[in-house]
């Protein structure tokens, strides 16, 4: 019991503290996985002593977070604001993260070959140390320009997290085939064609059919009890990922487009669910990050310093721009400035911290060193780039107006059949009367909330409006409400219709 109580007292407090390091992080424009992997490593062996050297239990957990965060990652991926750039993100995420490899395994080659002060490596290994590294976390960026308000241009938000949710399966990918290359003392290009073809045609259609069965399940479902819809949803997601994985799919990819079916469908509940897996998204990627930053021995990057610089420096000036310009080049919707916004937040995650358990786990040379590598290259990739992301994009010009807040929190039913929008009152707006019945609303138009300061009350005809209330309106012609907008000089909004 003891024993028990001091697992739970240890853990409760590493928790508190990634929290408040979390929140640090949001104010100080620090990566909240740079803060989670030092607390990690605050209590690791060379820290406060605890001793976690088990890269299998450290790739069991990674495998259930990811699979957790990649599919609430596409359940929050709205289809409307990908659209327009679907082709790019997924050029970025498969050819992008296969070009990278390349380049920076070239250069690792190189580098390996020619000095003597580091192990001679093959280029097969060079190649797959540089495949562990080749995804980008850029989806943290977000957490970093959302604490700040900070919004971008050129539909860069979108192309940032398509990419950053989806190019993790071809790394996963490359990873794979690579280890299974070495290990076999060779493997056929024929081979590895066919490999990769199956595990991402396999994934793709697994993960479409199952998100369609996971929408179709829980809508017909009727369960008294609303808080277990969140749970069966959890379920669903680690049942796709093992049968797609099963059936020589690459589940990755798969949970991920089916959280994108799901989230982009008609559900019961989904406002509750999402909140569920809100909350649930980042226990999971405080645990995987915890567990990274115990498994790692600070003192064994020290000898991996001057090489995890050079390949790091490459990686964020040389390897990552020339992937994304060459991607990017037969695309005329991105600026020049755009593609280097792109290129600088190419940010190394967590994500290659667990591939990087693959080769230790394989039983490949060198694994412990690349280990340590890929290790060194997050820590100085978010330290580099994930606390400059703000800076540089308002150096680039790619700061955009700030998106109106959705101050009531409030969502209508998926089977409601009207438009819900909150408005701001401004001085322009009561020159046409200071009243609300003498706003000229549609038919069919009900204002049934005002905030006022810090206080909210459901308002009548003769409520006097003030300049910086904000009106929550339900209306059943969303057109005949934009156009009463426009009349009234109505610029601030936000709108949802189902």
């Amino acid at each position: 019991m003891e024993r028990t109580e001091l697992i739970l007292l240890v853990g409760s407090i590493i928790l508190i503290l990634s929290v408040f390091a979390g929140k640090a992080g949001f104010r100080f424009g620090l990566p909240s996985l740079l803060l989670f992997l030092g607390v990690g490593m605050l209590f690791g062996s060379d820290g406060l002593g605890i001793q976690f050297n088990s890269p299998q239990i450290a790739q069991f957990i990674g495998t259930l977070a990811l699979s957790i965060i990649l599919f609430s990652g596409g359940m929050d991926t709205k289809l409307s604001e990908i659209r327009p750039i679907a082709s790019q993100g997924v050029v970025l995420a498969t050819l992008g993260v296969l070009m990278t490899t390349f380049i920076t395994g070239g250069f690792i080659y190189l580098v390996c070959h020619f000095s003597s002060r580091f192990s001679s490596l093959s280029l097969p290994e060079s190649l797959l140390l540089a495949a562990v590294m080749s995804s980008t976390d850029s989806a943290s960026v977000f957490s970093i320009l959302r604490s700040k308000n900070v919004y971008l241009k050129e539909n860069l938000r979108p192309t940032l997290e398509l990419e950053s949710g989806s190019n993790d399966p071809m790394a996963y990918l490359l990873t794979v085939i690579l280890i299974a290359f070495i290990q076999s003392g060779g493997m056929s290009i024929p081979q590895a064609i066919i490999m990769l073809v199956m595990q991402l045609v396999i994934g793709a259609l697994g993960g479409f059919l199952l998100g369609k069965v996971t929408v179709w399940v829980v809508n017909k479902i009727d369960i008294d009890n609303s808080s277990l819809y969140p749970i069966l949803i959890l379920a669903f997601s680690f049942f796709i990922f093992s049968v797609v994985t099963l059936c020589k799919g690459n589940g990755y990819l798969a949970v991920y487009i089916a959280g994108l079916v799901f989230g982009n469908s008609r559900i019961v509940h989904k406002r509750s669910i999402g909140t569920f897996f809100d909350g649930f998204t980042w226990l999971w990627q405080i645990v995987m990050f915890l567990t990274l930053g115990l498994l790692v021995n600070p003192h064994e990057l020290l000898p991996v310093t001057h090489i995890g610089l050079g390949i790091g420096i490459f990686m964020i000036l040389i390897a990552r721009p020339a992937s994304v310009f060459l991607c990017l080049l037969p695309y005329r919707n991105f600026s020049a400035r755009a593609k280097l916004y792109i290129s600088w937040v190419g940010l190394r995650g967590a994500v290659p911290i667990i591939f990087a358990t693959y080769p230790l786990i394989a039983g490949i040379e060198h694994a412990h060193l690349f280990f340590n590598i890929v290790f060194f290259i997050t820590i100085l990739s978010l330290v580099i780039q994930g606390t400059t992301v703000t800076y540089v994009a308002r150096k680039l010009g790619l700061v955009d107006k700030p998106e109106a807040q959705d101050v009531f929190g409030i969502d209508l039913g998926d089977d409601i059949r009207s438009a819900m929008s909150e408005i701001d009152i401004t001085p322009g707006v009561l020159e046409h009367g200071n009243c609300l019945m003498e706003l000229d609303l549609p038919d069919h138009t009900l204002v049934v909330m005002v905030k006022r300061n810090e206080r909210y009350f459901i308002p009548k005809g003769n409520t006097p409006l003030k300049v910086n209330d904000k009106l929550l309106v339900i209306s059943d012609d969303d057109k005949a409400l934009l156009s009463s907008y426009e009349k009234l000089g109505i610029t601030e909004y936000t709108l949802k219709k189902n």
